[in-house]
């Protein structure tokens, strides 16, 4: 846009926003509240209150919800369970919170991720059980 443009644009805007201040300037609504709020901030001046304390007089539920609010303890995740596996070759027993444990991982390499699984204790296990005979 070339300049010349640019402030007529701009010379437009400010004609349409001269108008409609001067429409407001003229409303009644807009000098009474003008007024209220002048007598307002005289007597918060008058009696040192700030408008949070006029809030906190007129709506004290919402500030105790607030105050409430901000004292709660900030909820985290719920913290990982222990797994224990054990490897019915060895009868070593693994406890992991997670699945990076070395031991874990070499027995996962060695014997397929779904055999280890099998192998946690709690779960039912998949291996027949030897017959005595």
């Amino acid at each position: 846009m070339s300049k010349i443009l640019e402030f007529r644009a701009t010379e437009e805007a400010i004609i349409e926003l001269q108008a409609k201040l001067d429409a407001l300037k003229g409303n009644q609504g807009l000098q009474e509240e003008l007024e209220f709020e002048q007598k307002l901030r005289q007597l918060m001046q008058e009696h040192g209150k700030t408008l949070r304390d006029i809030n906190l007089i007129l709506d004290p539920q919402t500030y105790q919800q607030a105050a409430q609010a901000s004292q709660r303890p900030q909820q985290s995740r719920r913290p990982r369970e222990a797994k224990r596996y054990r490897n019915p070759y060895t009868h070593e027993v693994v406890v992991t919170k997670g699945g990076n444990q070395r031991t874990l991982k070499a027995w996962k390499e060695q014997f397929g991720a779904e055999v280890v699984e099998s192998w946690l204790e709690g779960a039912q296990q998949e291996e027949p059980l030897a017959s005595a005979g």
